[in-house]
């Protein structure tokens, strides 16, 4: 590679990632299936025995007409959804900062960087359990509305560390069990997880997250999109800014009379310090067309997959996306975000909620 080729080839994407930080998620599930016997998972969840029928179930889900694209989800949908909210403060879009996921009835999955926050000093601390508190059972973040439940604990994954979005994944437990209609989600194992991670895949995000205009909603909403390959979506993120990152380095090399074999030289150090932004713990799923997606949903909220018989399986944790890099703010146009990969995580979920 030669020093006036490397504008399509490799880029700086620091600036290109940005947390939602206004995530936001509902309680609603669907019955699951027994669990297997002999299985060792406390909670429900897709075996890999299971996963030749479930995926071809998700293959052949009916994906006729786009009746889901940043609208408004009906009263009831999404069951498993929670809010989480700053405790003490009226129910409102303004109280609600994070979402998540029904898993057991009294713990709640979602994303590291929800409860893990920088302070005042910018010292990374994981939140006060005293301080939140997580609404289940409505899709409508209003006073009054379904079971605003204190926060007994709070788990972060011990890989996640701050500005970091490897191992995004967290555990709330619940100090009691919600006393409004509610269901769980069920998650896959490992092997289950593979098929889900297929381009092509039908997957929903639901939240209630910043509409037009930057402004916040109090009823939920949803979006339809689809799995894409991992490595199309970290080519595009690496190929976004080659250009402006290669003009740089070469205006540097003219200002300081570098000859090109120098100049190259310093690129191919810089670039050795470039990693591929989504890692094999990461989903990446949108649209070809941009638009949609989790700038209409929120950070640790679910992404799950529909299947033919009715089920939905939480295939993701909402993690980030691409940022306007004139506002920081989501990028509305991105083609797709990324997503914790549950499946990863399954032995560490298990192992979190049987000892504690």
């Amino acid at each position: 590679m030669t020093f006036k080729t490397l504008t399509a080839t490799f880029a700086i994407v620091a600036a290109s990632v940005a947390t939602f930080a206004a995530p936001k998620l509902l309680a609603q599930t669907l019955t699951l299936p027994e669990q297997p016997a002999g299985a060792a998972s406390p909670f429900a969840f897709a075996e890999s025995g299971a996963k030749a029928t479930r995926a071809e179930e998700a293959e052949q889900a009916d994906s006729a007409g786009r009746v889901i694209g940043g609208e408004i989800a009906d009263q009831g949908a999404w069951p498993w959804q929670v809010a989480l909210l700053i405790a003490g403060q009226p129910v409102t879009p303004d109280a609600q900062f994070c979402g998540g996921s029904m898993i057991l009835d009294t713990w709640v999955l979602t994303a590291a960087h929800c409860i893990h926050m920088a302070d005042a000093n910018g010292v990374y601390r994981d939140l006060n359990p005293q301080a939140i508190s997580v609404l289940v059972g409505t899709n409508l973040l209003a006073e009054g509305q379904g079971d605003a439940i204190s926060v007994e604990k709070i788990i972060r994954h011990p890989a996640y560390v701050g500005e970091d979005f490897d191992n995004d994944i967290a555990l709330i437990k619940l100090s009691r069990a919600p006393t409004v209609p509610f269901k769980t989600i069920q998650v896959p194992d490992a092997e289950f997880g593979d098929q889900l991670d297929t381009p092509g895949v039908r997957t929903v995000v639901t939240g209630w997250g910043l509409i037009e205009g930057a402004q916040r909603t109090a009823e939920m909403r949803q979006a339809e999109i689809q799995m894409l390959s991992r490595e199309n979506c970290n080519e595009v993120m690496l190929d976004s800014r080659a250009k402006a990152a290669s003009e740089g380095i070469a205006y540097a090399a003219s200002a300081f009379g570098l000859k090109q074999p120098e100049a190259e030289a310093v690129w191919q150090e810089l670039i050795s310090h470039v990693r591929a932004p989504m890692t094999k713990n990461m989903l990446c799923s949108g649209t070809f067309e941009g638009g949609k997606g989790s700038c209409s949903g929120d950070s640790g909220g679910p992404l799950v997959v529909p299947l033919k018989n009715g089920e939905f399986i939480q295939a993701g944790v909402v993690s980030w996306g691409l940022s306007n890099t004139s506002t920081k703010s989501c990028l509305e146009t991105a083609q797709f975000a990324a997503y914790t990969r549950v499946s990863n995580y399954l032995g560490w979920l298990e192992q979190m909620i049987a000892s504690n």
